[in-house]
């Protein structure tokens, strides 16, 4: 989650972000949201491809995209090997 708060900095300024965290007894379900910001994109870095490398190595799935006028990171973790 820490590189979707950085992005969301980076891509939408100084807004409000949610961030949420539900454990079940198989999983944790991370999700960040914030509104979309005005900025361009910025490359040079790993973002959203980094995140979902991450988050396949501990074989959960991520899900990140725009919707309404929110962006919107979720990840889902598996908690038993």
């Amino acid at each position: 989650m820490q590189e979707g708060l950085t992005n969301a900095l980076r891509h939408a300024g100084p807004v409000p972000v949610a961030v949420r965290v539900d454990v079940g007894e198989r999983v944790v379900e991370l999700e960040l949201s914030n509104p979309v910001g005005a900025s361009t994109p910025r490359g040079g870095g790993r973002g959203l491809a980094g995140m979902r490398e991450r988050v396949a190595v501990l074989r959960g799935e991520l899900d990140a995209g725009a919707d309404c006028g929110v962006w919107r990171v979720r990840a889902s973790l598996p908690l038993a090997p």
